[in-house]
């Protein structure tokens, strides 16, 4: 049997820089996936280029930009381990990166900057400090002793594992939420919650596409690959969520940027809300071309969002396949306020296969916002497998690298090494 400080599940963006910090503070730690390959969901996010963190992060107002049944819960990791933070450590590995829109920072060249930096951190124990990777690995149980009980003898986690076993005086779960199967994801770290009676909020897919059925969506298909900005909402008041963001039709339903921000918020059975041409009164303008031009409506329209989904609109009426000057002011009126106040109820999503996060997972009034430690002693959840969701744009990323820090100054204190 092998002895460490602390075993880390899980090998993504949480747990290698947990691992990292917590080596760098003197503990020795273990650090085992169940994958060929570190960090898959890092490799992948951004295009390629990983937006690893959001400027507009405002840690004394998590709720603005999170998402669970208590997103305040994560305000003391984030006020302690900030975008500025993490910012700085990119920097000081000469990692380049620009700012895309509304505070996304992404790497310049690629996503492999990130994970080459996070092992490189896990590299750097100090203090007698270490990370040792079993990869791939499999964890087939989890043992705890209660001899804590003991002042002289500590209590501790026993881990039987397809490479032998390992003692450790902490367990960390980083092995993240159901999102993406393909690359890893499992329900693991809700295996483990239930086994030592951890509750949990019910899951379910999070930055998802939307899908239709094939009745509803069928005139809306032919606009497969078309992308355009929109105002998007559903909800209201506590439950409400309202994005400007850019919209693409697929052959299913709904993607893009909008719809992966409202589907965290869309409950099942529920409208979206969509303004297709935020920013313009569309009602003044065609009432205006009405006075001046001999233009089909659907022309009219065409200088205000993309020809094809003017075309497809108007189709949906014979009171707007004519020149706008020939149309009534009623038809004018009900066709402005269809394209500005658009619903359309989903019938479903993409699923986790396609969801970028995981909604739900481990109940935070089983944590402690300060630690990440649950009520079992000596058990700590931290990143995408706790009831913690952001919004799209670096959110989630900052997410995993506070909670990864708090996780491990608290390990330092709990081992006596801060």
């Amino acid at each position: 049997m092998q002895e460490f400080d602390v075993a880390v599940v899980g090998a993504g963006a949480a747990g290698l820089f947990c691992a990292g910090v917590a080596a760098q503070l003197g503990l020795k730690v273990v650090l085992i996936d169940h994958s060929e390959k570190v960090a898959e969901k890092i490799r992948i996010s951004g295009g390629g280029r990983c937006n690893f963190t959001n400027r507009e992060l405002d840690p004394s107002a998590p709720h603005k930009h999170f998402l669970g049944q208590n997103p305040h819960f994560c305000r003391s990791a984030l006020s302690r381990y900030t975008p500025q933070d993490f910012i700085a450590l990119v920097q000081r590995h000469g990692i380049a990166f620009h700012e895309k829109h509304k505070g996304q920072l992404f790497c310049d060249r690629s996503a492999q900057d990130i994970i080459d930096m996070l092992q490189a951190e896990c590299a750097a124990g100090a203090n007698g400090g270490s990370v040792t990777p079993w990869q791939p690995c499999t964890v087939k149980s989890i043992r705890f002793s209660d001899a804590g009980q003991r002042e002289t003898v500590p209590s501790r986690y026993e881990l039987e594992s397809d490479r032998g076993t390992v003692s450790v005086g902490a367990l960390v779960i980083a092995t993240g939420g159901l999102s993406i199967p393909k690359i890893g994801a499992t329900d693991f770290g809700y295996r483990v919650a239930k086994q030592f009676d951890v509750r949990l909020i019910e899951t379910r897919p999070g930055l998802v596409p939307l899908t239709f059925d094939g009745d509803t969506w069928a005139p809306w298909a032919q606009l497969a690959g078309l992308a355009l900005p929109v105002g998007i909402e559903t909800g209201a008041r506590k439950t409400k969520g309202a994005f400007v963001e850019d919209l693409l039709f697929t052959h299913r339903g709904l993607s893009g940027p909008a719809v992966l921000q409202i589907s965290s918020y869309w409950q099942d059975g529920t409208p979206i809300r969509m303004d297709l041409a935020p920013g313009v009164n569309l009602a003044e303008e065609l009432a205006t071309a009405k006075q001046r031009s001999r233009k089909l409506i659907a022309n009219e329209l065409a200088s205000l969002m993309p020809s094809r989904l003017a075309d497809a609109w108007v189709q949906r009426d014979l009171g707007w396949q004519r020149p706008v000057s020939d149309a009534t002011d009623k038809a004018l009126a009900k066709l402005a306020d269809g394209l500005s106040r658009w619903e359309i109820t989903p019938t479903g999503t993409e699923g986790y296969r396609k969801a970028e996060v995981t909604l739900g997972g481990i109940d935070t009034r089983d944590l402690s916002s300060q630690t990440l430690e649950s009520k079992q002693p000596g058990l700590y959840f931290i990143g995408e497998v706790v009831d913690v969701t952001g919004w799209l744009g670096g959110y989630n990323f900052q997410w995993a690298w506070a909670s990864a820090h708090a996780c491990a100054q608290a390990l330092a204190a709990r081992a006596g090494k801060a």
